[in-house]
């Protein structure tokens, strides 16, 4: 049974999220569309909702969408153990709103007897939510590539993408090759020296976990494939662990 694919506006009627917004996200590199129609429209699959659902739920916890992008298109992602944190902040917020009720009805009954301002503390919900940030901003990798881009501007980002882009556009021109040929393997090398100066630290472990993101399925690894041949995101991934194993030895 084929996907069904939504379109934008589909995806705005059934989500909330106004189509400007998606269509904010997908420049932004943050929700990017599985494909488009023969006239240019976004289209959306259950990937694509999946994720749209986690940069919602870290919404609400405050994260701005420059540190969602990073921690959706991290290798070390855990899609469950976000959700736990989010089902924990969600019921602080609702056990939040019952006290706010519950103390709204006593003055609408009874008036105001005293002067009790604790159903309004928000600290304990606070600093969970911080926690839970600082849970996902730890790592040195992380926070190395928050120091890096601190100052960027939209053009520099524009420009980091598309110089990443064109190394797997050079992947893809790299398909009859066997992945540990010698051309494909020193491509990999050029986009682990590329990571490594522009964004953080790549030591190999973490450019395998990036080859294995790749190719995991859903709208990142349809978007490589897209833009640079079918099947690239695959070989890239496969390359990735040729040389990756030879670093172990």
């Amino acid at each position: 049974m084929k996907e069904k694919m939504r379109t934008v506006s589909e995806v705005s009627q059934l989500t909330g999220v106004s189509v400007r917004t998606l269509r904010y996200y997908d420049s932004k590199g943050l929700l990017k569309p599985a494909g488009t129609t023969e006239a240019g429209y976004r289209l959306y699959d259950d990937t694509n909702l999946e994720r749209l659902q986690q940069i919602l739920l870290f919404r609400e916890l405050q994260f701005s969408l420059k540190e969602i992008k990073a921690i959706l298109d991290s290798p070390d992602f855990n899609r469950n153990r976000a959700l736990e944190q989010q089902i924990t902040l969600l019921e602080m917020q609702k056990e939040h709103l019952e006290n706010l009720i519950t103390f709204a009805r006593g003055i609408q009954m009874i008036g105001v007897k005293e002067m009790d301002f604790t159903v309004f503390d928000t600290r304990k919900m606070d600093e969970y939510a911080r926690q839970a940030k600082e849970t996902w901003g730890k790592t040195e990798e992380y926070r190395e590539m928050q120091e890096r881009s601190k100052n960027w501007s939209q053009e520099d980002e524009e420009r980091m993408q598309k110089e990443f882009v064109d190394i797997f556009v050079r992947f893809g021109k790299l398909l009859h090759l066997s992945p540990s040929e010698p051309a494909v393997q020193e491509l990999v090398v050029q986009m682990q020296v590329f990571i490594t100066e522009h964004f953080y630290d790549c030591k190999p472990k973490i450019l395998q976990g990036l080859g294995r993101l790749y190719a995991g399925g859903g709208s990142l690894t349809e978007n490589i494939n897209e833009v640079a041949g079918a099947g690239t995101a695959e070989f890239v991934a496969e390359a990735i662990e040729v040389w990756c194993g030879k670093q172990k030895h």
